[in-house]
């Protein structure tokens, strides 16, 4: 059986990059099963499960501060209004994706979510050419082109837009944009985030128990235990990825990725039973070809780029003394 990083192009690798290859497919696989979490919840409304994964998570980041004595960056964080303000954004774009992920589970689109994740990347390099003014060669243009064809052709099967994966993927990569401004380690940044969420969370699941439709303490023992766990499910995940993405290549960690959506997609059709027609499969196709052919030009253009610099090199040597 030939070695993951042979397959995924990236040569031989060291202990630490194995190390990091590793917990990125832990966190992705953790990612891409989460439908099965979610759906093991469906006697519970998603609003309450969001709130319930808010103020667990909160908890739950709390308890890693207090053990690693992690509590510098507080001050910082809360005398720049930078930071408070980008968070206070990146907290509702994560509550809105949060939201509409848990709802569309248990609603019964978890290949619609699928097809959010599948999408992300490519919108993510396009939110980088319109705000960061990163270029793209010909044939990623021709990628996100292909892509929004298949958006358009899925939009005129189903007769509306693909609303959920649409909402997700640029809620999350809206997310992902200003994450990479705030450059605020993932730990400390997750924290200032759900302690952003956890008042408005908290004061929900008062509100609801006051008036009688209260979670926690009224379902079954399973279901509170799943509820209080979402903390768990949520960080954990975040914690491997943040360390993966700062071991291995970023191309590694950006075709690692794909394992999330293809996870969800699989557990819609295997395990759910989704419908899927024939148009959903040539708008799925279309947009799968389109992230293929963005991997495919990526390659190509590392090589291409490899190749001169090794050309180069050589003339250099030649024409040494």
């Amino acid at each position: 059986m030939p070695e993951l990083d042979v397959i995924l192009g990236e040569g031989t690798m060291d202990h630490s990059q194995r190390r990091g290859m590793w917990l990125a497919i832990g966190c992705y696989m953790a990612w891409g099963l989460l439908p099965l979490y979610w759906r093991a919840l469906h006697s519970v409304p998603a609003a309450d499960i969001l709130a319930n994964r808010m103020v667990w998570s909160f908890v739950f980041v709390l308890i890693l501060l207090t053990v690693r004595r992690n509590w510098h960056w507080i001050r910082r964080a809360v005398h720049s209004k930078r930071i408070l303000f980008t968070f206070t954004a990146t907290a509702l774009l994560l509550s809105a994706n949060w939201y509409v992920y848990i709802w569309a589970v248990n609603a019964g689109f978890v290949v619609e979510s699928s097809l959010g994740y599948f999408i992300n990347p490519l919108v993510s390099v396009l939110l980088g050419v319109l705000f960061l003014h990163e270029r793209l060669r010909p044939w990623q243009w021709a990628s996100i082109g292909v892509a929004a064809a298949g958006v358009l052709f899925l939009t005129l099967s189903y007769g509306q837009l693909p609303w959920i994966a649409l909402t997700l993927a640029f809620t999350f990569a809206f997310y992902g944009l200003l994450k990479k401004q705030a450059r605020m380690p993932a730990l400390e940044g997750m924290a200032l985030e759900t302690g952003i969420m956890f008042l408005p969370a908290i004061a929900f699941l008062f509100f609801h128990e006051s008036t009688g439709v209260g979670t926690i303490g009224h379902e079954a023992w399973l279901t509170n235990l799943l509820l209080v766990g979402t903390g768990v499910v949520t960080v954990i995940p975040l914690i491997w990825f943040a360390e993966a993405a700062q071991i291995i290549p970023l191309s590694m960690l950006g075709i690692l990725q794909y394992i999330s959506p293809t996870l969800q997609f699989t557990i819609g059709i295997a395990i759910f039973h989704e419908a899927f027609s024939g148009s959903k499969l040539i708008g799925f196709g279309i947009i799968w070809a389109a992230l293929l052919l963005y991997w495919a030009e990526g390659i190509v253009n590392r090589n291409r780029v490899a190749a001169r610099l090794q050309t180069s090199a050589v003339s250099q040597a030649l024409r040494a003394p």
